[in-house]
């Protein structure tokens, strides 16, 4: 059992409201069993949304405390990106998942790589707050693109 970013799998759930379907992922999947989760919309943020990013760190030092999301004008999101990665926690629980297939960049779901809180499409290694706290629980999190580099 696996989760992947609902984005990823083409339903309109990014802050713009959109999505980054990646057909190549949805047909290596197509017989999986695999359940979409969005943290931000579980987290109670709407579709579309203003823009957001990790300030003063990444997804574990939200955790900690000591890092906040914010949006693009400034407005405190923290206890959605929390709330929303501990609604996906319990879905783990919940279905046994082993696997989590999530989008690069995102200040949820960033593995590799988010951006840097500056507004200004600049990327710094770290991982969103979803991320973290699933790896804290010892969840397999990769990136799409690692996923689809696996033979």
């Amino acid at each position: 059992m696996m989760i992947v970013s609902a984005c990823l799998l083409g339903l309109n759930c990014r802050y713009d409201g959109g999505n980054v379907k990646n057909a190549e992922l949805v047909e290596r999947l197509r017989d999986a069993c695999v359940i979409p989760v969005c943290p931000e919309q579980l987290g109670g943020l709407p579709t579309p949304r203003e823009s957001c990013e990790i300030m003063g760190g990444d997804g574990f030092d939200v955790l900690k405390g000591k890092a906040v999301v914010l949006s693009r004008s400034g407005v405190d999101y923290t206890e959605n990106f929390v709330k929303g990665a501990n609604e996906v926690l319990k879905i783990v629980r919940t279905f046994e998942v082993e696997l989590a297939i999530f989008k690069d960049l995102s200040p949820s779901c960033g593995v590799r790589r988010i951006y840097d809180g500056s507004f200004g499409g600049k990327t710094k290694v770290g991982v969103g707050v979803t991320t973290a706290l699933l790896k804290l629980n010892g969840v397999d999190v990769i990136a799409v693109e690692e996923f689809l580099n696996k033979e």
